[in-house]
């Protein structure tokens, strides 16, 4: 049933402060009332007793259109891994096209290749890979057109969309007069030149040298270098894939002081480590991803940043490469692996099962991690939270459920999933989608297409109090 009016009862729902038993009536595409024993009619009435009631995520970083040696990512034809994860928004980034403008580059990519397809609601943030003055002097009309973050990427020397500090001064001053937050992918490309350059001359050419090939301090310079920079511009700044020790201690000093700066993690640096980088028969290539995985002292930090609120989302970073066919592009040498890790059917599992009921996070910071934060950030008033007036994005989750993750229940399109094997604790039982049921009893129901755009608002929560 699609659209009409839900009354869901006795469900607990969770918000990011919050815990209790109530109902919730569903209208058109809103939540329009949450009460003690709602009395109104509804076609369809959902008992969710022994279930938790919770916003739909938001996963403001993933990778559908990345293409590297001309070998492609899974598209949003794959976004119902979104779904029944228990993710209703995406987050996309799009590189700016070689002589068109940001805006053109993102609305082109979006008519091509997201509406129509897509399965969830979609966003996107900018990538600047051509900074001419007249480029940076855009930058604000990405808010006017309801795109209002951009990255950039410090790491990848010689690559087209390298940015050196030139370019994220420049983006960090205009965008601040816009309210754009400027996101930055911090790695110190020149060391990791370096590095991976001695490495392969040595003959260590393995996917563990990947991370040999940019340590802790690689991503602890560029994050402070980028925090200096954005001082200097008076302007926000938030670090994505925040993976270290050294990189979250950084971020955390600085807001203390003052500083507008803020970071994310993702899924994989929370369960994964370096250790996986070292895996016999190349299956260690499927563990290559920038910044690299780290050990466990690394991952212990990580937990504690985000239940303290050091970072303020967790990410999946999803990036579809396959192992076979494309990962084994690297065969001889880590240099050639397609960076990127396939994790959107499983941030929420990674993050209830070895968070929430592991006790290193509470419920309520999950549903923060998870929906409300990353919401926030980039400006979509009406997505990650349940209240009165938000768009009816709602998971009804089952604690109860037992499992095992696997690429054999995943609709990720690719052949391999990197958490195989870890258990699972609990799942989203239903997913609603403004209003619109799309995924039940664990399966998705949906349709292609049924996604929308959601544009974003300028001054997202990197600005809140610094405007």
């Amino acid at each position: 049933m699609f659209g009409v009016p839900t009354l869901i009862r006795n469900g607990k729902i969770l918000t990011s402060n919050d815990e209790f038993v109530a109902d919730l009536l569903i209208e058109g595409e809103k939540i329009v009332a949450i009460g003690q024993s709602l009395n109104q009619d509804a076609d369809r009435i959902i008992d969710a007793e022994g279930m938790y009631v919770i916003p739909g995520g938001v996963d403001q970083h993933v990778h559908f259109s990345f293409n590297y040696k001309g070998s492609k990512v899974r598209g949003f034809e794959t976004s119902n891994a979104a779904a029944v994860g228990g993710t209703t928004t995406l987050i996309e980034f799009v590189n700016q096209e070689p002589g068109k403008g940001l805006v053109s580059s993102i609305e082109d990519y979006r008519k091509k290749e997201v509406d129509g397809i897509a399965m969830v609601d979609y966003c996107f943030h900018s990538i600047m890979t051509d900074p001419r003055d007249e480029v940076i002097e855009e930058i604000p009309k990405l808010a006017e057109a309801g795109y209002p973050t951009m990255k950039l990427f410090m790491a990848y020397k010689g690559m087209f969309f390298h940015a050196d500090d030139d370019t994220v001064l420049k983006a960090l001053i205009k965008g601040k007069e816009a309210g754009i937050t400027i996101m930055v992918h911090a790695e110190n490309a020149e060391m990791i030149d370096v590095l991976s350059k001695k490495l392969i001359s040595e003959g260590k050419t393995a996917p563990y040298y990947h991370a040999v090939s940019r340590p802790p301090v690689v991503e602890a310079e560029a994050t402070q270098r980028a925090i200096y920079l954005s001082k200097l511009a008076g302007a926000p700044l938030y670090v994505v894939h925040v993976s270290c020790k050294e990189a979250m201690e950084i971020i955390r000093d600085s807001y203390d002081k003052g500083l507008p700066v803020f970071g994310e993690t993702c899924s994989h640096y929370l369960v994964l480590d370096e250790s996986d980088l070292a895996r016999p028969d190349f299956e260690g290539a499927k563990y290559v991803c920038s910044p690299a995985l780290r050990t466990e002292e690394h991952r212990a930090a990580l937990w504690e940043a985000i239940e303290k609120k050091w970072l303020n989302a967790v990410s999946s970073d999803h990036c579809g490469f396959d192992w076979i066919d494309q990962k084994h592009m690297g065969i001889d040498s880590f240099m050639n692996i397609p960076n990127g890790a396939p994790s959107l059917q499983n941030r929420m599992n990674i993050l209830w099962t070895y968070g929430v009921c592991a006790g290193k996070i509470s419920k309520q910071r999950f549903v923060d991690l998870f929906a409300t934060m990353p919401a926030k950030i980039n400006g979509l008033e009406h997505k990650g939270s349940i209240g009165v007036g938000y768009d009816a994005d709602i998971v009804l989750f089952n604690p109860s459920y037992r499992g095992v993750i696997s690429v054999k229940n995943n609709l990720e399109g690719v052949d391999y999933c990197p958490f195989e094997g870890f258990e699972q604790k609990g799942r989203a039982e239903s997913v609603f989608l403004r209003g619109n049921m799309i995924v039940e009893k664990g399966k998705y129901i949906g349709e292609m297409g049924q996604g929308r755009f959601v544009p974003g608002k300028a001054y997202g929560a990197a600005y809140d109090g610094w405007r």
